[in-house]
């Protein structure tokens, strides 16, 4: 049986479309149950680029192994910039508005997807830490010597959004 590039059979297609049309009819709590029951859940967190000078502010925290951005998981209910403000706020005491998101880091074996923040700092604001942390310092990206694996795909995350060219897709067959 031939598949379309959907990899969907080609002759399951009008029934694709059917249950589609079935699904948008349904009442939105049954909507949302059947597409939770479906695809995979990931956990989010946001991480904030506290930069100044070249350097960032990292931070050690008992559960990471060696330097770690601030940030951490969404409670539920609410927004990525809600969850930045808040850990910035408990882990380093800072009161800071972010923008909007510079990146999105997404870890498919991990399930785990880091929306990525960054703060130009442009006074000091000290090393305090509280919450989590227990301690902080402002380094430049290649002097951070340990790290874990997520710390390393947003410091590389980091580094692609400084490359403008590395936001322009392009079609590579019709």
């Amino acid at each position: 049986m031939a598949t379309s590039k959907s990899t969907a059979p080609v002759l399951t297609r009008p029934f694709y479309l059917f249950a589609l049309r079935v699904f948008r009819r349904l009442p939105a709590p049954l909507r949302r149950l059947a597409v939770r029951a479906g695809t995979p859940s990931f956990t989010v967190g946001a991480v904030c680029l506290l930069q100044r000078d070249g350097r960032l502010l990292m931070l050690r925290q008992p559960h990471r192994v060696g330097w770690s951005l601030p940030g951490g998981l969404l409670d539920r209910g609410e927004s990525a910039a809600e969850a930045v403000q808040r850990e910035l706020r408990e882990e380093l005491g800072l009161q800071v508005e972010v923008g909007r998101p510079v990146t999105v880091v997404v870890d498919a074996p991990l399930r785990r997807v880091d929306v990525l923040y960054r703060l130009a700092v442009d006074r000091e604001v000290g090393e305090r830490v509280g919450g989590e942390a227990t301690s902080a310092r402002w380094l430049h990206p290649d002097e951070v010597d340990e790290m874990d694996r997520p710390t390393r795909q947003i410091l590389q995350a980091a580094r692609d959004i400084e490359a403008p060219a590395g936001y322009d897709g392009r079609v590579l067959q019709g």
